[in-house]
């Protein structure tokens, strides 16, 4: 027999935000930067970290975002002759950011009924403060981990046996939702079940069946 679930965690970007694809559209046009060069850039930055993860260096972190973000610049002027000067990313990155209220208010109700409701997400410590401002997780989560912070980093089975260890709930009655399919990959290698989120309602829908609701 299927043990009822009793945790529900979910991941952050591209979850309670719209699709990382959309975020990066609005961020260039408001920078003035064609998506192409840009990507290519960053693409560049992170094999040089020996691996094909783009968020890997800063949100565990190996490097800062300071130090993050001139690589990008030096190869943006180097490649395609533009010059794009920015220290953080983060005030770039969140303004007008718009939450998935759809999918917050159902955490809620869940965290009312008694379930566990918590938030694992692959963060970069310059950008903390600003998600806090976006949705405070206070009243909302039971806990929150962020991978800057504990040192690993989502799909390594570590993050989830941690998030297991903090929230005293077994692997089997823990459920991830996350927009990237690898993630929710490493969650179930986990022993977690798990919701590949593409959008609110259907990633409800598919919860509440887990539920039995």
């Amino acid at each position: 027999m299927t043990q009822p679930v009793l945790a529900v965690w979910t991941d952050f970007g591209g979850v309670l935000t719209p699709p990382i694809s959309h975020t990066l559209a609005v961020f260039c046009e408001r920078q003035g930067v064609a998506q192409e060069p840009l990507i290519d850039a960053i693409l560049k930055v992170t094999a040089s970290y020996g691996t094909d993860d783009v968020m890997l260096p800063i949100d565990t972190p190996l490097v800062t975002e300071q130090e993050w973000l001139a690589q990008i610049g030096e190869l943006l002027r180097d490649d395609h002759g533009i010059d794009m000067h920015m220290t953080t990313l983060a005030d770039a990155w969140f303004d007008g950011r718009e939450l998935n209220r759809e999918w917050a208010e159902r955490l809620r109700e869940l965290r009312s009924e008694g379930l566990f409701v918590g938030l694992l997400s692959n963060m970069v410590p310059a950008w903390d403060a600003h998600w806090r401002r976006m949705l405070n997780p206070e009243g909302l989560f039971d806990d929150v981990v962020l991978s800057f912070e504990v040192g690993h980093r989502k799909p390594a089975r570590e993050i989830f046996d941690l998030a297991v260890e903090r929230s005293g709930i077994p692997a089997a009655q823990s459920l991830f939702v996350d927009d990237l399919a690898k993630n929710c990959d490493g969650a179930e290698a986990a022993g977690w079940r798990a919701i590949h989120f593409t959008d609110a309602q259907t990633a409800i829908k598919a919860l509440n069946e887990q539920l039995g609701v």
